[in-house]
């Protein structure tokens, strides 16, 4: 009975949004550039990101998301390709900061980030690619 669905984007809302159109286990297209690498996605930056592995991911390499101003309601943070478990006190740090963390695979973390953003949170991404991906994959906006 059901069916398949596709999206197909036309034309972006507005050249201010981020939008993650695809990934693979070397980095990530974000608005049409190609990105080598774990990034953080910020409301209008994308930068390199120094994490190899989810064991990387410590209140230091969280630090860029806690200065931004303005604050960053949520971090979405994709560990590979399969969710991965954080140091909780890491987590509890960014909570005591007022930034809510989600941490998911890097696919759902992907489509979780084109959903915040496209409801206009000021959302942020920390994204390790997933390395058994080789050809790039189509990430659909939520």
């Amino acid at each position: 009975m059901y069916q398949k669905t596709t999206i197909h984007r036309l034309e972006r809302e507005s050249q201010d949004i981020m939008f993650i159109e695809g990934y693979t286990g070397w980095g990530f297209t974000i608005n049409g550039d190609k990105v080598v690498g774990p990034c953080a996605v910020l409301p209008r930056a994308i930068l390199q990101w120094n994490v190899g592995t989810h064991q990387d991911i410590t209140a230091e390499s969280l630090a860029l998301f806690r200065l931004l101003e303005p604050r960053i309601e949520i971090v979405v943070l994709g560990t590979g390709d399969k969710v991965e478990r954080l140091d909780p006190a890491v987590l509890r740090l960014m909570r005591q900061c007022g930034i809510a963390v989600e941490v998911q695979d890097t696919p759902n973390a992907c489509a979780t980030f084109n959903f915040l953003t496209s409801e206009r949170r000021v959302a942020a991404a920390g994204l390790i690619p997933p390395p058994g991906i080789r050809r790039p994959s189509d990430v659909v906006a939520g």
